[in-house]
């Protein structure tokens, strides 16, 4: 596996947000401690040449979720004109509101030939109403005093996930590297969603997914 490009940012204040990172009377002034990071990466195999994987998390930002989202390219030839589908994704939603859906175009009701964005969805506190959910720290914990490992990194996992990550954090804090800043509350630094763009990824915005329970 190849980190073909790490990006890191800050959160800073928005006058019209919540406070900022730098707002904190215990961050110095100069701190280049990054809230924001994004990361591209390549297997190098048969089966996964040109995917890239992203993989990205951060503070202060717009939503606070947990999820593995796999888009789909287009198919050549549709009938419609440039723009008008989207791109379809599956999606599974570790928290909060666990579920797994399929976001995909579907032709709305009627005699036109009109599209939207929809879903098929399967979310647990729908379809298992009756039954609570236990957080992620009780299901561990409770593992920890059964002597259960399931839900646990392997050793050897860790390992390989410093050696693929050490050298970078090493280079970005030896050349004290400036995080850009992004706003609170906000998607994140744009230059973020530049960078998976050039890669390959597209995002437009125009569809958002609401639990079943919060409808």
């Amino acid at each position: 596996m190849n980190v073909v490009s790490i990006f890191f940012s800050k959160l800073f204040t928005d006058p019209e947000a919540s406070t900022g990172y730098k707002d904190d009377k215990d961050v110095p002034d100069d701190s280049i401690t990054p809230t924001y990071a994004l990361a591209v990466l390549h297997i190098q195999n048969e089966r996964w040449e040109g995917v890239p994987f992203f993989m990205r998390c951060g503070k202060g930002l717009n939503e606070t979720k947990t999820e593995v989202r796999i888009q789909f390219k287009e198919v050549n030839g549709d009938i419609y004109p440039p723009g008008v589908l989207k791109r379809s994704e599956l999606v599974m939603r570790v928290q909060p509101n666990e579920a797994v859906y399929l976001k995909l175009m579907t032709k709305k009701p009627g005699m036109g030939f009109d599209v939207e964005e929809s879903e098929l969805d399967l979310t647990y506190n729908a379809r298992y109403k009756n039954i609570r959910l236990p957080d992620a720290y009780e299901r561990l914990i409770l593992e920890v005093f059964m002597g259960s490992q399931i839900d646990f990194v392997r050793t050897d996992e860790l390992e390989y996930a410093w050696r693929v990550f050490t050298p970078a954090l090493k280079e970005i804090e030896e050349q004290r590297v400036q995080p850009i800043k992004y706003k609170f509350g906000s998607r994140g630094p744009k230059e973020a969603d530049e960078m998976m763009q050039a890669r390959g990824y597209v995002f437009t915005g125009t569809y958002k997914w609401v639990a079943p329970n919060k409808l």
